[in-house]
């Protein structure tokens, strides 16, 4: 079965590079909008530290000053095995062992209102990445869900808390395997999520999730809730990149 994937026992033929010479940053904010990632290079002074290698391109890391404490960031990639590669290679460019995962996410809900920020608790695992890096289960626990739900209360950021379901298959999505989600609580939907965990569970690293909510599921017709060319109370709002650099602050602290 594809599910019993993990091997926990031999050891990876291919391993990736981790430079503890690398420079040191406090946590590094990975977001996936290229918007976010041209708002961070005017905005901040980034010094770019490297780049990632890969078929479609290189990656860009960079690493800035913000409040004394430094900072890594990286546009990475949409769908768990891109992201993951991000995330399994940034620590030969960077020493860094907390990350700020942030994006955008359909909603499961309603109630809840586009570019409202959703703190996810557990990932429901309809991906294929995570079963190489944690035994099976329908879901894995976000872990440091209520540090992020502490981080908003104090800054008075509203935020609601629930399930994820991250999936591989975006256009799969199914009726009825939307109502099974939202049924065991799931509010959002995401491609990364569940992977994102499993990989930071494997490698002992500390990820802080949260998302911006989009597009709505929980309709008689799907529907994207914005308008063209839409910023604001999306995941590319430059606002929730603030709420991502406060947040890397406060893990830091810890």
């Amino acid at each position: 079965m594809i599910t019993d994937s993990f091997d926990g026992k031999s050891p990876a033929k291919i391993n990736p590079i981790v430079n503890t010479d690398a420079p040191k940053a406090e946590a590094v904010i990975f977001s996936f909008s290229y918007v976010i990632e041209k708002h961070v290079l005017e905005n901040y002074d980034c010094e770019k530290i490297g780049e990632l290698k890969m078929a479609h391109g290189p990656t860009s890391v960079h690493i800035f000053e913000h409040h004394g404490r430094k900072y890594g960031f990286c546009r990475t990639w949409v769908g768990a095995p891109a992201c993951i590669g991000v995330l399994e290679e940034i620590r030969e460019l960077l020493n860094v062992n907390k990350i700020i995962h942030f994006g955008g996410a359909g909603c499961l809900d309603k109630e809840i209102a586009r570019g409202k920020v959703m703190i996810p608790t557990e990932a429901y695992r309809d991906e294929g990445t995570s079963y190489h890096y944690a035994p099976a289960s329908d879901y894995i626990r976000i872990k440091n869900a209520g540090i992020v739900a502490e981080f908003m209360e104090k800054n008075r950021i509203p935020y609601v808390l629930g399930k994820t379901w991250t999936t591989d298959g975006f256009y799969r999505e199914t009726l009825n395997s939307f109502e099974k989600r939202k049924a065991e609580g799931c509010i959002s939907v995401e491609m990364e999520g569940s992977a994102v965990q499993a990989v930071c569970d494997f490698r002992g690293l500390e990820v802080y999730m949260f998302f911006t909510g989009g597009d709505l599921l929980d309709a008689p017709e799907w529907t994207a809730r914005l308008e063209e060319g839409q910023v604001k109370d999306t995941q590319h709002d430059s606002g929730h990149f603030d709420i991502a650099l406060a947040l890397a602050e406060y893990v830091a602290k810890l």
